[in-house]
Parts: structure tokens; C-alpha cells; sequence
């Protein structure tokens, strides 16, 4: 597929709110302010530390899912840069307003993915796949085939979960995500596998959204596609949800 092929695909499934019924309905929204610090990064921070603030927003529909994060990376001796994802993703259930359950499948869903960054774009398509697994509040899996801008095309499988759980009166949340791409004539295969463990505070503040503390651990390898760049990365964590 050539990319103005690719970023048109991409862009019909951006426009999906333009597109479907008019009785399609927002189910949940959510928007967050993170701060992370750490001392291990690699590449674009040369002496390893670096503060991120990132702002995410999260919502389902009646007709898919979206998400969306941008960056502020600030490494300690290094210029900030700025780099952010946005992907939506379209139920086949709701189009073809049947079921396509299967097992723990509860959805299908289309699935496409801008990345952004300093002088780069690269989409993503593919299908995605809603897992029921007990105990998670969410589960998905999705299949990528890379255009991207300034290396070589790949193809990505993505991981995301969450998982909450109490301990006493404590309220805890583990989630993250795990990113593999293949490798290209210009990149290494990476793998990318970044959760967090995190406390909600505001529960215990009279905060009406979680206020969670906590950290990341970012276990990448081939960082960016550069072979043997590996980050073993743990970064303080400050999350608001409002």
C-alpha cells in the first residue's frame, strides 16, 4: 500500500465520528495529566534523566474507542521534544450490528494509529481485538501495518491492559502496554514493555477522580530500532484524572 494510500485508510477511521448514526452516543470520557521522572533513559538523553509530562484522553462509543497522548519529553541536558499517538478504532459489531464474539473476543474492532513526533508521521492500520480476561478492566490486542515516514515500513503488535485491585483500604491499578515491531532493513525488531503500579490517593484526599502515585518501569529493547540500545528505565509517577 503506498502512504497516500495508508493515510487515507487512516483518516476514514479518524473520521469515524463524522460518520456513523446519528443516535451514536459518548459511553465514558477520560482526561489525565501525568508527571514522570527518571535517571535511566536512553538515546535522546544523554546523561539519562529526563522529565515527561503527558497529557492523555481516553473515551468509548457507541461505535469504537479512542485514545489519544502527547508528550512533553525534557531530558536534563538535551533539547524537549515533543511526540504523541492518536488512535481510534471502529467495532465491527456496531457496523455490522451483530455479534462478533467469540471466546474471550468480545469485539473486533478496526484499528488505526497516527504518530507524531519532531519532523515525522507515520500511520498505523490494522484490526483490533476487545479480550474479556477476569479480574481486568480492560484487555485489547492489536495488529499493525507500519507507514512510516523516515524508516522503513514494519509491522507492529500492541498490547494494552488494566488491571485494578485493593489492598485493605488502598486502591491500586496496574496498567501499561507492550509495543513489538519487526525488523526492517533500516531497524532492529524492538520491544517495548512499559506498565505501571500505581496508588490512588485521592481516594484517601476526598478527591472525587483518582489522583494516583506510583511508578513506571520501561523495559525496551532496540530502543527505537537501534540495535543494543537497551532501557531499563524505573520513573517516579504522578497521575490526575479529571
Amino acid at each position: 500500500m503506498t502512504a497516500k494510500k495508508t493515510v487515507s485508510a487512516l483518516a476514514l477511521v479518524c473520521a469515524l465520528p463524522l460518520t456513523t448514526p446519528a443516535n451514536a452516543e459518548l459511553i465514558w470520557s477520560d482526561f489525565s495529566l501525568s508527571y514522570l521522572h527518571g535517571e535511566d533513559y536512553e538515546v535522546i538523553a544523554p546523561d539519562g534523566e529526563m522529565d515527561t509530562v503527558t497529557f492523555e484522553h481516553a473515551s468509548g462509543h457507541s461505535w469504537g474507542d479512542t485514545f489519544l497522548f502527547v508528550d512533553r519529553l525534557m531530558p536534563g541536558k538535551a533539547d524537549s521534544e515533543t511526540y504523541g499517538e492518536f488512535s481510534p478504532r471502529l467495532s465491527l459489531s456496531s457496523v455490522t450490528d451483530r455479534s462478533l464474539s467469540l471466546g474471550p473476543v468480545s469485539d473486533v474492532l478496526l484499528a488505526g494509529t497516527w504518530e507524531f513526533g519532531e519532523g515525522f508521521d507515520n500511520y498505523l492500520y490494522g484490526l483490533g481485538f476487545a479480550i474479556d480476561v477476569p479480574g481486568f478492566r480492560y484487555f485489547n490486542v492489536n495488529l499493525y501495518k507500519a507507514s512510516n515516514d523516515v524508516w522503513d515500513n514494519d509491522e507492529q503488535l500492541t498490547l494494552t491492559w488494566g488491571y485494578p485491585f485493593t489492598l485493605g483500604t488502598a486502591d491500586f491499578l496496574i496498567d501499561g502496554f507492550l509495543d513489538w515491531s519487526s525488523r526492517s532493513d533500516s531497524n532492529a525488531s524492538e520491544m517495548n514493555f512499559t506498565p505501571q503500579l500505581k496508588w490512588n490517593a485521592g481516594k484517601h484526599l476526598g478527591l472525587k477522580q483518582p489522583l494516583y502515585v506510583g511508578i513506571e518501569y520501561s523495559h525496551w529493547n532496540n530502543k527505537f530500532g537501534i540495535q543494543n540500545r537497551d532501557e531499563r528505565n524505573a520513573s517516579l509517577l504522578l497521575k490526575w484524572h479529571f
